[in-house]
C-alpha cells in the first residue's frame, strides 16, 4: 500500500490506546509502519528498483531486526531526551518493541494485498507473493482511518481510532474474501468458454470501486484482458488480444545482452515485448501487463529497454 495508508494505520492504533503505553508510542507506530520502504533509497543507485524493492526490507532477517532498530532509536532518544510533558507515559522498552512489530508487520500484510507483490521470505527464497484484493492507493481506507485518527484526537478518546481500524479490518477482510471468489469465478469461465486451463491468472483490483476487477489471462502466447463486476455484466474481455512476442529471437538476445531487462523479468509477472525495427536498431522494450494501459511502449508504466543493432 501506499505510505499515506501505512502512516495511517499506525496513527490509529497509537490513537485506538497503545501510544499511552510508552514514551514515544505513536512515533514508534507511525515509523514502523514506514520503515520496510527504507528501500526507496534504491532510486538513487543504479540497481533497477522494480527488481530490488519489497525484497530485501520486507522479508524475514527485516521482519525481525527492523522492529528492534526501530525500538532501539527511540530507547536512546528518551534516555537522552528529557521529559517535555510530565503527564506522558514513562518509556517502556518492551512496548517500543511491541509496537514496533505491530508496525513493521502490519506494513507487510498490506503490502501483501495488492498487485505488485511483495518477497515475504527473502532474502531465503526470492519468489513472489501476491494477494490481488486491494488497490496500492485505496481512498477509503484513507478516509475512514483519517477520520478515526482525527476524531479520536479532536475528542481525546479511543472509540473513534478503535472503530475506524475495526471498519477497515472488516473491508480489508471482504476485499481479500471478494478477490478469492472472483478469481475461482473467472477461472470457471474461462474453462467453460475458453476449454483450457488458463496459464496465469490475475484478478486484480482497481481504483475507487471495490465491486470491479481487473483481469488478465495468460492464454499461451498471448494475454487477455478484461473486466469482471459484481454489479453488472459479470466477466467482458476486450477484444484486443496482446502476443507475447516471448519466443523471438530479438527477445533472447535483449535478454542475453542488457542488464536492465534481465532485472526487469525478475519482478515482471505478466511480460510482454514490443519489438520495433528502425533505422539506428531494432528496439525492444518488455513491459508488465499489470501496469500498461495498451500494448505500447507509451501506454506502460514500468518497462525495460533496449537497442540491438542493425
Amino acid at each position: 500500500m501506499d505510505n499515506i495508508c501505512h502512516t495511517l494505520v499506525g496513527a490509529a492504533v497509537g490513537e485506538a490506546g497503545l501510544k499511552r503505553r510508552t514514551r514515544y508510542g505513536n512515533a514508534t507506530l507511525m515509523l514502523s509502519a514506514n520503515i520496510p520502504d527504507l528501500d526507496v533509497l534504491v532510486f538513487l543507485t543504479d540497481v533497477s528498483p522494480v527488481s530490488f524493492r519489497r525484497g530485501w526490507t520486507h522479508g524475514l532477517p527485516a521482519q525481525l531486526l527492523l522492529p528492534v532498530a526501530v525500538a532501539l532509536l527511540f530507547w536512546i532518544a528518551g534516555r537522552f531526551r528529557p521529559v517535555r510533558d510530565e503527564r506522558d507515559p514513562p518509556l517502556h522498552a518492551g512496548w517500543l518493541l511491541l509496537l514496533s512489530y505491530i508496525g513493521v508487520y502490519s506494513h507487510v500484510l498490506l503490502d501483501l494485498l495488492n498487485t505488485y507483490g511483495v518477497r515475504l521470505l527473502a532474502p531465503l527464497e526470492w519468489r513472489w507473493f501476491y494477494g490481488d484484493a486491494m488497490f496500492i492507493v485505496d481512498p477509503w481506507l484513507w478516509l475512514v482511518l483519517g477520520t478515526g485518527v482525527w476524531l479520536s484526537r479532536r475528542q481525546k478518546r479511543r472509540v473513534p481510532a478503535g472503530g475506524a481500524l475495526a471498519f477497515a479490518t472488516c473491508y480489508v477482510v471482504a476485499m481479500v474474501l471478494s478477490a478469492r471468489v472472483a478469481r475461482t469465478t473467472v477461472a470457471d469461465l474461462w474453462r467453460a468458454t475458453r476449454g483450457t486451463e488458463p496459464r496465469a491468472l490475475m484478478v486484480g483490483p482497481v481504483p475507487i470501486s471495490p465491486f470491479t476487477r481487473e483481469v488478465i489471462v495468460d492464454g499461451g502466447d498471448h494475454y487477455e484482458r478484461g473486466t469482471f463486476s459484481w454489479l453488472s455484466d459479470g466477466l467482458t474481455f476486450d477484444p484486443e488480444r496482446i502476443p507475447k512476442n516471448a519466443g523471438r529471437p530479438e527477445a533472447a538476445a535483449a535478454r542475453e545482452q542488457s542488464q536492465d531487462i534481465r532485472e526487469f523479468l525478475v519482478w515482471a509477472r505478466f511480460p510482454f515485448w514490443i519489438i520495433e525495427h528502425r533505422p539506428d536498431g531494432t528496439h525492444v522494450i518488455v513491459a508488465d501487463m499489470r501496469f500498461a494501459d495498451a500494448a505500447t511502449a507509451d501506454g506502460a508504466r514500468f518497462v525495460a529497454r533496449t537497442v540491438l543493432p542493425r
